[in-house]
Order: C-alpha cells, then sequence, then structure tokens
C-alpha cells in the first residue's frame, strides 16, 4: 500500500491510543514484526498530539513525540480545531524534521471533546473541516509527508458525515482517509458496521481508504479487506496486550505462514521487555505505573492466580516485575480465549455538543475553547 510518498510492504496500521502508543510499545511492536517476519512492514503512529501545545512545545506533548532512533516512518497524529494552529503544526513538523507522516484525528467521541466542538464533531461542520485538511496540505507542500484523515461514520445514525469527510479531504489533499466504522455515540461498544466502509471506499476512488473496527484476529483483516474493498487496515484494541499482532498481520496479508502465538513464558519475556522500554522513556517510577495496565491485557485468559495478578497491579520497579512474571509458569500455551476487545468499550450515549452545532454545517466558524489538551481517539 501506498501513502504519497510511503511505500508499506503491509497494509497494516497502529492506531493512535492515548497512553499506549508511545515509542516503548511502538519500538516493541516493530522489534517483535521483525524478529517473527523478518522484515517491518506496516506503519506505527504515534500518541495523538495537539497541534495547539505542539506549537508552544509543551513539556508533555515534546516527550510524547519521541521516536526510536530506527524509526521509520515516522508517523504523528494531530488532533486540531483550528486551521491556523494547524498550519502552525505542519510547518513546525515539516521545517524541524519531527515527522515523516501526519495523521489528523477526527474521530475522538471523549464527551470533553465533542462539548467543545472537537474530535469527531468536526466533520459535521463541512467548511471547516476542509479548512483544516488544507492547511495541514498547505504546509507541507513541496516535501515527502503525506496528510491523512481518521474519522468516525458521523456524529449518531441521524447525521452521518463520513462519505463527505471521506470526499473533502481527498479534494483538499490528503493522501489517505481511514474510517471507524462506528459513530461518536457508539464510542466503542456494539458492532462495527463494514458496509459503510466499503461504501466510503466506493465513494472515494483518488486516495487509498482504510478500515478500522472490530479486526482481533489476523483473518478479520482480510475479511475486512475482502468485503469492503478497502486498501489497508488500522489495528487499535486487537493489540492491546498482543503487540505481536502485527506479525500475524503481516503474514496473514502477505500470504506466508503465521508465526505461532508466544506461550507464556514467552508473553513474559515480552512484559519485561515492554517494562524496560516505558521505563527508558518515561523512568522508572512512571513506566512501572504504565506497564500495570499491560500486564492485565497481557494475561488476559491464562491460568494466572489472583495474588500474583494482585502484585503485577501495584509493581514499582523493573526487577520487581521481572521476579513476579518469573514466577508464571513458561510451558503453558497462548488461550483460546486470549483474543478478543481490550480496553475500554463504553456504552452508546447521546453526543454532549456545543448549543447549535447542528444548525449549520456549513458554518466554518472555529469552535470557542475546542483546542485542549485531552486524550481519545
Amino acid at each position: 500500500m501506498r501513502i504519497g510518498s510511503i511505500e508499506l510492504s503491509s497494509p497494516v496500521v497502529l492506531a493512535p491510543m492515548a497512553g499506549v502508543t508511545n515509542v516503548a510499545f511502538r519500538t516493541l511492536c516493530r522489534e517483535l514484526e521483525l524478529a517473527r517476519t523478518g522484515t517491518v512492514a506496516g506503519l506505527y503512529v504515534c500518541e495523538m498530539v495537539t497541534a495547539r501545545a505542539l506549537t508552544e512545545r509543551h513539556p508533555v506533548t515534546m516527550h510524547m513525540t519521541t521516536f526510536g532512533p530506527d524509526e521509520n516512518p515516522r508517523s504523528m497524529q494531530l488532533y486540531t480545531v483550528d486551521p491556523e494552529y494547524t498550519y502552525a503544526a505542519a510547518k513546525m513538523i515539516v521545517d524541524e524534521n519531527l515527522a515523516d507522516h501526519i495523521d489528523m484525528n477526527f474521530g475522538c467521541p471523549v464527551p470533553k471533546v465533542t462539548r467543545k466542538g472537537g474530535g469527531s464533531a468536526i466533520p459535521y461542520k463541512r467548511r471547516l473541516f476542509a479548512n483544516i485538511v488544507a492547511a495541514a496540505v498547505r504546509a507541507t507542500e513541496g516535501t515527502d509527508i503525506p496528510v491523512t484523515v481518521k474519522f468516525r461514520i458521523g456524529i449518531d445514525d441521524d447525521h452521518h458525515t463520513h462519505l463527505d469527510a471521506g470526499r473533502i479531504a481527498a479534494e483538499q489533499g490528503a493522501k489517505a482517509v481511514a474510517l471507524h466504522a462506528r459513530t461518536a455515540s457508539q464510542r466503542y461498544s456494539g458492532t462495527a458496521a463494514w458496509d459503510e466502509i466499503a461504501r466510503l471506499k466506493e465513494h472515494v476512488t483518488e486516495v487509498p481508504v482504510l478500515g478500522n473496527g472490530d479486526i482481533f484476529e489476523p483473518g478479520d483483516a482480510t475479511r475486512m479487506m475482502q468485503q469492503t474493498g478497502c486498501d489497508g487496515v488500522v489495528i487499535g484494541r486487537g493489540c492491546l496486550g498482543r503487540p505481536w499482532f502485527f506479525a500475524e498481520l503481516s503474514a496473514e496479508l502477505n500470504g506466508t505462514p503465521a508465526p505461532a502465538a508466544p506461550n507464556l513464558g514467552e508473553v513474559a519475556q515480552i512484559i519485561i521487555r515492554h517494562g524496560q522500554l516505558l521505563s527508558d522513556h518515561h523512568g522508572e517510577f512512571k513506566g512501572m505505573r504504565e506497564i500495570r495496565k499491560h500486564v492485565a491485557w497481557y494475561l488476559r485468559g491464562f491460568p494466572v492466580g489472583s495474588e500474583l495478578r494482585r502484585e503485577m497491579a501495584l509493581v514499582e520497579t523493573v526487577q520487581q516485575l521481572a521476579d513476579l512474571v518469573g514466577q508464571l509458569p513458561a510451558d503453558v500455551p497462548f488461550p483460546a480465549d486470549g483474543h478478543g476487545p481490550r480496553g475500554r468499550q463504553g456504552s452508546p450515549s447521546a453526543v454532549a455538543l456545543p448549543d447549535g452545532w447542528l444548525d449549520d454545517p456549513d458554518d466554518e466558524a472555529v469552535p470557542d475553547g475546542a483546542e485542549v489538551m485531552h486524550s481519545g481517539g
């Protein structure tokens, strides 16, 4: 799959996830793909950063933009609501050589974001959405840095926006579009509507269309591509606690033998490696607090006692982590029920929007106060 100047030998993209897809997790995914397939074939996107915070060089934001020394291509996702900040952030990325690819997030369903008109609320405002995408493309003109756009089906079942969003993004110069096949009101619940990915693919023919939602097994990616005609897949919750998933997907989509799922002993070594990478990035204190949620995902379905799980949920040092995972029975095979969704799912709910937001889809005014620091995607 080609995205502008970027040629990928596997049409698989890691979805940005707040508090997950930092340089430690991306490094681990890349190491495991290389070790199990002999190559790094997919695209690994960093955590989403806010355009305004980037231009203001917020220390936390700058830390989030860390890439590994051999990470290529370097992919950065921006959250933005304002064309001016969008242009400034994209120009900063170009001028300071901060990344090789810019993705733009218009899929965040978090209430504190949509309530101010950000995230998945923006594609409803067609002219504002166009202005934002155009600003990023304008800032990257004359470079090899492609701009891509990710969005949802719409606000809710009464306000679908994905077909317009895909068309507008392509018209403004985006090199690919990705659809999380849920509405904002669904959040992460229910079943992804793959048929809407197919509709988008029929509607947008100038650039690659990627599908996102409910890919938890390698075969799911094949089925999505066959059923929808999409050009690639974006992986979110399916890789939590399974950083080797990208090696399985690469093998599946390239028609090569799938690497064997790791047993518990191999998972234990992966946990230690992840913990060390997090400590290298954040320092041991924060790194060990970050690894705790990952441990729960790694051990899903394995027969691990409650006391050992509890101790791992309180781990404070890399050595303590190594000592604890060293108690796991190494020869236990990967569990049949160890797959499936992890992380947040939530329940469907009405989308919080600014007063009068739905009155005029052609209003291009920048929403007041929406350029905030937040998590979500």
